[in-house]
């Protein structure tokens, strides 16, 4: 990593050693923001799409004959096939179901909910087993479930949640291009967010060597002399995924010197703590590795504004 009389002027430190020390020691434990629980407005959007199906489904509720009720429901309805796989909290319309097996045969059945105008008996009898086999419909039945619209909010708000992992790394991109944004806004300079080289060639003109066509960029900035390229992430956590990563950073940085641009790495997070060599050898190796604390002291802004 480049050291300039900068480090120095604006965290205290005079060598690139002293600065990879401010680095770790700077690291930040959590980035969470509120809406890294639940994403409420996607559980309602997904909810509005499929409400006045759900709310057919409600007819079934406390039916003592309800393989019967639902398999006229099906007939008569046939739009809500494509609700089972919701109710059971999944997102594929397909599944393959392991129904019998001994020391010589495994035996699957397949079940299919892909939308349909119509039903075939066949087809209708199918879906009811499903239903019946995992448990779903002895929970109308029993009116375990009061309402199959509360349910399935209750349902997409679990699914929602398995995206948490996600949205980790997607606050760390919110929380750069706040100041990215701010950069540029004041300075006259243009950014690209999820930058391929082909949005770059687009946008100004510039040609960005990649190792594969889906190589995208959290963000680029083009400050009018140079295109600075940025990548961003967080990791409160350790594992091979750290070492892989400053590995990757190591190489892209040789395609895009060669190219004439800049490379900044903006990441940090605890779980550097424990991965430090790899963070390191990389750290030597590129133009800049800056940490939130870093771009709030307007490091970044002075590397762009200063052609450094």
């Amino acid at each position: 990593m480049k050291h300039s009389k900068l480090f120095n002027e604006i965290i205290g430190c005079d060598n690139s050693d002293a600065v990879f020390r401010y680095l770790i020691s700077t690291l930040k434990d959590t980035i969470t923001k509120w809406d890294y629980f639940i994403n409420w407005g996607k559980v309602f959007e997904n909810i509005r799409d499929i409400e006045i199906d759900l709310n057919l489904l409600n007819y079934l509720i406390g039916k003592d004959n309800i393989e019967q009720e639902f398999l006229y429901l099906l007939k008569k309805q046939p739009s809500i096939v494509k609700l089972i796989p919701i109710l059971i909290a999944c997102r594929q319309d397909e599944f393959k179901i392991l129904i019998q097996y001994d020391r010589n045969n495994f035996t699957y059945h397949n079940f299919t909910f892909k939308p349909k105008s119509s039903l075939t008996d066949a087809e209708a009898s199918e879906i009811v087993l499903f239903a019946k086999e995992t448990g779903f419909l002895d929970l109308l039945k029993n009116k375990k479930i009061k309402n199959i619209v509360d349910y399935v909010i209750g349902v997409e708000a679990g699914l929602d949640s398995n995206g948490r992992k996600n949205r980790g790394g997607t606050m760390m991109e919110d929380i750069v291009e706040f100041f990215v944004k701010d950069i540029c806004q004041r300075n006259g300079f243009e950014y690209i967010s999820q930058a391929t080289s082909v949005k770059i060639k687009q946008n100004f003109g510039l040609h960005l060597t990649v190792d594969k066509s889906s190589r995208m960029l959290d963000f680029a900035i083009y400050n009018k002399k140079n295109l600075y390229l940025i990548e961003t992430n967080f990791y409160s956590g350790g594992g091979s995924k750290l070492k892989s990563t400053a590995g990757e950073y190591k190489d892209m940085f040789d395609y895009w010197k060669k190219d004439g641009h800049k490379f900044i790495w903006i990441t940090d997070g605890i779980g550097w703590e424990t991965t430090k060599r790899p963070l390191e050898e990389t750290f030597n190796r590129i133009d800049y590795i800056l940490n939130l604390d870093m771009i709030s002291k307007n490091i970044l802004e002075k590397i762009i504004v200063g052609n450094l």
